[in-house]
């Protein structure tokens, strides 16, 4: 029974983890960042950090990878909007 249900949080793993995905190529191949909250991604990879540590006490392998793909991901979008931004 529990390895159906990580089967089921591996795909949607991967559906709300590649969803991030578009976003990181668009702004490292426009560098455009205008409209990106910066507050926005710093909050959500607080949150991915912490549906990250969840997923080691629980010890479920699909929360976990997901939420450090995921945080790479944001970070890359955090990085951008930082680097990317006029001063």
């Amino acid at each position: 029974m529990s390895f159906n249900v990580e089967i089921i949080g591996l795909l949607a793993a991967t559906l709300t983890t590649a969803s991030f995905v578009p976003q990181v190529l668009k702004v490292w191949r426009t560098k455009e960042v205008k409209n990106l909250s910066l507050t926005m991604y710093s909050a959500m990879l607080a949150g991915v950090i912490l549906w990250f540590t969840y997923g080691v006490l629980i010890n479920s392998i699909s929360i976990i990878l997901a939420n450090i793909i995921t945080a790479i991901l944001v970070s890359c979008i955090i990085y951008f909007r930082i680097r990317y931004s006029k001063k």
